[in-house]
């Protein structure tokens, strides 16, 4: 089925179902990269090893020499891959109560997951020798999970120094690896253009395209999230990019979606996506958040890293889906293909909880507020996760299900939670108060600040906790 390659006609995207349902997935960053291992921002090592002055580059010559020596190809036969076992991978993902989970595909960096016809650089010809990408698919797939794909092969046209001849990345016969050398001597610049001697040409945008469509192809993925070099493609070839994409699901009877950044795309042709942050309000569109299960200095394994808590990953998955929003949580494997025992940690307590409390994020709708309390967020969008916030029991966010009302609590107490959003119900609709995962009804009355549930004074799992309001027709 071939789709119209008009905005008009690409705005009749809907967000799947399966995607409102099952509200969490899982991605990982696992590339070349993953071998210096280096903070800060681990996956921008290959960019900040050639440029003199950053703290990449000081290590890079203190443990490889200096890059004119060792270049960032030469990490390639360290990327072993040997413990890499997919199905492993699909188990965790699956039993930390993920719905969707999928590699990136293709970094900054030009080095493919898969096995691509487009360059040579590529997981299956080189370090592992292993198209993982396929692999992947294949293993969550038999998890009964969707599968997805990461891109961010189009800031390739700028991520390397070519205009250095120092080193490899000038060298022609590197090209298909770190891009066509050409006029960017002053380096990246993080703005909305390109001047017209930076502009990506036909050949590099043909090679975007060729290889998205290579990936829809081969692995029909039921997502694709872009980064943010999208911005700078060129617009017939992102209108081609998702009319072939959505085309391609349609004959699939495949329900997909995309994700993207800021304004990438025309608003209603996919899923906006927040790096690092979220909403501090209800949202009338659906969102998505792509963060990582490190403090946000590495994406992928660092031997350093700093981890976030189980408590705080549960609650910003919480937090999402009252605001309308869904969760896209990264790991990092190490370059043997193992993923970390920190992160194995926190993926098997983010499922313990769903395990327990499930009910109150899958196949949920937000309620008519998204919660309440007085721990509140300063920032809202991109890069706002920073801030720490720590809850009480006085706060509180809202999902629902049919007549039941789910009101999950992001502290414990031994005494009472009050429900002050839940002023407008009737008495006579509440049928019964229950904590999910406590075998028997809770002590509840109505009052003037709203419904005030007593607590159990068991607590039946940790990090956050669900009082279940069932309600019946009040006359």
């Amino acid at each position: 089925m071939a789709f119209n390659q008009t905005w008009s006609a690409l705005r009749n995207f809907t967000t799947p179902q399966w995607l409102r349902d099952v509200k969490f997935g899982i991605y990982t960053h696992w590339g070349v990269y993953s071998v210096p291992a280096c903070r800060p921002n681990g996956t921008w090592y290959p960019y900040n090893m050639y440029r003199k002055g950053t703290p990449q580059h000081e290590h890079h010559v203190k443990t490889y020499g200096d890059p004119s020596v060792f270049g960032y190809k030469d990490f390639i036969p360290l990327f072993t891959g040997e413990k890499f076992d997919a199905d492993e991978w699909a188990e965790i993902f699956k039993g930390a109560g993920a719905g969707f989970a999928g590699p990136v595909a293709e970094h900054h960096d030009g080095f493919a997951m898969w096995d691509t016809a487009y360059t040579r650089w590529n997981a299956a010809n080189m370090g592992p020798k292993r198209n993982v990408v396929a692999e992947l698919e294949k293993a969550i797939r038999r998890q009964d999970m969707k599968f997805m794909v990461a891109l961010h092969h189009f800031e390739n046209w700028f991520f390397y120094p070519h205009w250095n001849r120092q080193y490899d990345v000038a060298d022609p016969a590197f090209a298909d690896l770190y891009g066509k050398a050409h006029d960017m001597d002053n380096g990246f610049k993080d703005t909305d253009t390109f001047d017209d001697q930076q502009k990506p040409d036909k050949q590099y945008h043909d090679a975007w395209l060729g290889k998205t469509k290579e990936l829809i192809d081969q692995f029909a993925p039921d997502a694709i999230w872009f980064d943010f070099g999208l911005r700078y493609v060129q617009e017939h070839y992102k209108k081609e990019m998702l009319a072939y994409y959505y085309g391609k699901a349609a004959q699939n009877k495949q329900d997909v979606f995309t994700m993207f950044k800021n304004n990438d795309l025309v608003v209603g042709t996919g899923l906006i996506d927040l790096e690092l942050g979220r909403f501090d309000k209800l949202m009338q569109n659906e969102w998505i958040t792509d963060t990582t299960v490190d403090d946000g200095e590495g994406w992928c394994y660092l031997l350093d890293a700093q981890y976030k808590s189980p408590r705080t990953l549960v609650h910003y998955l919480i937090d999402n889906v009252s605001k309308n929003g869904y969760l896209l949580l990264n790991v990092g494997p190490k370059p043997n293909g193992e993923i970390p025992e920190e992160a194995k940690h926190i993926l098997a307590e983010m499922g313990k909880w769903l395990a327990c409390n499930g009910e109150a994020i899958y196949g949920t709708t937000p309620w008519l507020f998204s919660g309440e309390g007085s721990t509140k967020m300063s920032t809202s969008g991109d890069f706002s996760e920073g801030e720490v916030l720590q809850y009480t029991p006085k706060d509180i966010r809202y999902t629902a299900k049919g007549d039941t009302i789910y009101a999950i609590c992001l502290d414990w107490t031994d005494g009472e939670y009050v429900l002050e959003k839940t002023k407008g119900l009737y008495e006579q609709e509440i049928a019964r108060v229950t904590m999910i995962g406590v075998e028997r009804e809770l002590a509840w009355k109505m009052t003037d600040k709203g419904l005030v549930a007593a607590s159990p004074g068991e607590k039946p799992c940790e990090y956050a906790y669900v009082l279940k309001i069932e309600r019946k027709k009040p006359f």
